[in-house]
C-alpha cells in the first residue's frame, strides 16, 4: 500500500519511470488529480467529519448516551459512584454522571470555529502526509493544530456549565454523602480539568470515526472529490 501511495505522489510531481507509468495507465482515462484537489479532498473529509460527528456531541445526550465518548468518573472517584449505589443512591450517582456529560455537550459548541480555521490551513504538504498516514492521520493533524485552543475554550465553558446546571452543588452533595459513609476516605475532587480533557478526547474520537469510514468504505465517499482523492490510498 505504501509503495502505491508513493507512486501516485511521484506521478503528481511528474517523476517518470516505467513502474509509475503503469500506475498512470491504470487510472480512468481522462481523469487527473492535482495537488490542490488532494488538499481540497482532505479538507472536505474533515469538514464532513466535523459537521456530522461533532455536531452530534452538542446535542442533549450527545456524550451521555454515546458509549464511545460517555464521560465516567475518574478512576480515583469510581469508589464514590460504587459507594453511593451500594447504599441505594443510584439515582443520585446517575444524575452526577449526567451533569458531567451535559457540561461537555455545552463546551463542544465552541469547537467548530477552531476546527474550521485548522482545516482551512491544510497545505498540500500536510495533505500528502495525511493521505499517506494511518486511518486517523487527519484526526491527529487536527489534534496537533487545535488541542491547546480547544482546551482554553472548553475549560471555562465547563466550569460555567457546572454552575449553571447546579452540577457543583450536586457534586458537593454527592461527595459529602459519600464522605459520611463509615470507614471511607474523604474525597474532595475538582472535576473541571478532568471533564475538559474527556470532552476533548470525545471530539477527536468522533472525528476519527468519520475519517475511518471515508478511508475504508466506498459508500462513505459521497462526493466525486472524495472518491477521487481517497481512491489514491486504496
Amino acid at each position: 500500500m505504501i509503495r502505491k501511495f508513493l507512486a501516485v505522489f511521484f506521478i503528481l510531481n511528474l517523476t517518470a519511470c516505467a513502474e509509475l507509468q503503469q500506475v498512470v495507465n491504470q487510472l480512468p482515462q481522462g481523469e487527473t488529480i492535482g495537488n490542490d484537489q488532494i488538499a481540497s479532498g482532505l479538507r472536505q473529509a474533515l469538514d464532513f467529519g466535523i459537521d456530522k460527528q461533532v455536531t452530534k456531541l452538542t446535542q442533549q445526550d450527545g456524550f451521555y448516551k454515546n458509549e464511545l465518548v460517555k464521560i465516567l468518573l475518574p478512576e480515583e472517584l469510581q469508589k464514590v459512584d460504587k459507594g453511593l449505589r451500594d447504599i441505594g443512591l443510584s439515582n443520585l450517582a446517575d444524575e452526577g454522571l449526567k451533569l458531567l456529560n451535559r457540561a461537555a455537550e455545552d463546551a463542544v459548541k465552541e469547537a467548530t470555529p477552531i476546527f474550521v480555521d485548522a482545516v482551512k490551513g491544510i497545505t498540500f504538504a500536510d495533505a500528502k502526509n495525511i493521505l499517506l498516514g494511518n486511518d486517523d492521520a487527519a484526526t491527529q493533524y487536527l489534534t496537533s493544530k487545535t488541542q491547546t485552543a480547544l482546551y482554553n475554550k472548553f475549560n471555562p465553558v465547563i466550569k460555567n456549565s457546572f454552575s449553571k446546571v447546579g452540577a457543583d452543588e450536586i457534586w458537593n452533595n454527592l461527595i459529602n454523602k459519600y464522605n459520611s459513609i463509615p470507614f471511607t476516605n474523604d474525597v474532595n475532587p475538582d472535576l473541571t480539568d478532568y471533564v475538559t480533557g474527556e470532552a476533548l478526547k470525545g471530539v477527536y474520537t468522533m472525528i476519527a470515526v468519520e475519517e475511518k469510514e471515508i478511508r475504508t468504505k466506498l459508500s462513505s465517499r459521497t462526493t466525486d472529490l472524495l472518491r477521487k482523492v481517497f481512491a489514491l490510498q486504496d
